[in-house]
């Protein structure tokens, strides 16, 4: 799993457009999660989390049971 912390970008007038953070970090990702945390209406963190995956072949599982 890796997680990705970064400052905030801003947009035109120096505003956040937490909008199209959401869309860069989904396009971004292959397996994971997008988070938006809201306070009192307002966006402020968007987390990203993005997760490897490994496929076991069958010998591996035949081994693990033993």
């Amino acid at each position: 799993m890796k997680t990705i912390t970064s400052e905030s970008p801003t947009g035109e007038g120096g505003k956040v457009d937490w909008l199209e953070v959401v869309r860069n970090n989904v396009t971004n990702l292959k397996f994971g999660s997008v988070q938006i945390t809201v306070h009192e209406g307002r966006v402020t963190q968007v987390e990203s989390i993005e997760k490897t995956r490994f496929v076991a072949s069958r010998e591996e599982n035949r081994s693990v049971g033993k």
